[in-house]
């Protein structure tokens, strides 16, 4: 009898062990089909700026980052969340080695970036792929909501959403939507609009922002020469230059420069590229937010 006991407790015990892994395991669609984890990573390492602040989002540091060996790249926002991180080196070809000796317990890299090098990253660690460059505003809301559940963080990664949503709508209130407003990345060599499927663009558009684009495009990002760009003419125009010096100063010697509405009504603006193109994600949306009130109010 006492044997049979013993068994029963034995059964019993394995039952309630596989229950709690079995509820333990969560799972979430990503890029890759459905990607499934148990346990709380706690050695997370992010391949995109966008991963980094969602992770500060829920209070969790990456002990490793594709930096492009720049700290000051991301956020100082996000930055005052977490502890220093290993730099893994630049986005568009991580080093496999350093992620491999952090130890991973988690990769989150872009679909569109890391692609070629899943297999290698999987091999080290669970990596969830998802999409970060050329995503809009919700895609980066959803996948914040994944990488949340993948952290077992979903509870706190809800709360901080519904924060970011009543943040969004206060400003909302404040801007108007009847002039037309055109974000673009500018260097020495040419401009990038960033359209309304952009990160930028969508975070505009949710901010009640009319856009300027003639068409509607799926294209994020579409390079413009000056003539173009006066097709486009916004009432305003705010530049993210990564040049000290960028096309846009050169095209300020030709007369069709002068034609344009933003030229005329002085509604040429310098914004941080950094907050509106590079670091995708809440922070960076509260702070496109507030910029835009500085700038309109």
């Amino acid at each position: 009898m006492k044997l049979i006991t013993k068994i029963s407790a034995l059964v019993l015990s394995a039952i309630v062990s596989f229950s709690a892994f079995a509820q333990e395991q969560r799972s979430v669609k990503d890029e890759k089909g459905t990607f499934t984890i148990s346990g709380t990573p706690t050695r997370v390492v992010a391949l995109e700026y966008s991963f980094v602040d969602a992770l500060a989002s829920v209070g969790v540091s990456p002990v490793g980052v594709a930096d492009d060996k720049d700290v000051n790249r991301i956020l100082k926002t996000i930055r005052d969340q977490v502890s220093p991180w290993t730099s893994v080196g630049m986005r568009p070809q991580p080093s496999l080695e350093i992620i491999a000796q952090l130890k991973p317990d988690l990769i989150i890299a872009d679909v569109q970036r890391h692609s070629p090098a899943y297999d290698d990253l999987s091999r080290i660690a669970p990596t969830l792929i998802l999409k970060s460059r050329g995503e809009n505003y919700e895609e980066n809301l959803e996948a914040a909501m994944k990488i949340g559940i993948v952290l077992n963080k979903e509870a706190q990664m809800k709360a901080r959403i519904e924060q970011h949503k009543a943040t969004m709508g206060e400003y909302k209130t404040k801007f108007s939507s009847e002039q037309t407003m055109q974000f673009a990345v500018a260097t020495q060599k040419g401009m990038w609009m960033h359209g309304p499927e952009s990160y930028a663009g969508s975070v505009l558009t949710s901010l009640g922002i009319q856009s300027p684009m003639p068409e509607e495009t799926e294209k994020a990002y579409v390079e413009v020469s000056l003539e173009q760009l006066l097709k486009v003419n916004p009432d305003w125009l705010l530049i993210g230059p990564y040049s000290e010096e960028t096309i846009a100063d050169s095209w300020q010697k030709n007369p069709l420069f002068n034609l344009l509405n933003s030229q005329k009504n002085q509604q040429i603006i310098k914004v941080s590229p950094q907050v509106w193109s590079l670091n995708r994600g809440m922070y960076a949306a509260e702070e496109i937010a507030q910029n835009l009130d500085e700038i309109l109010n």
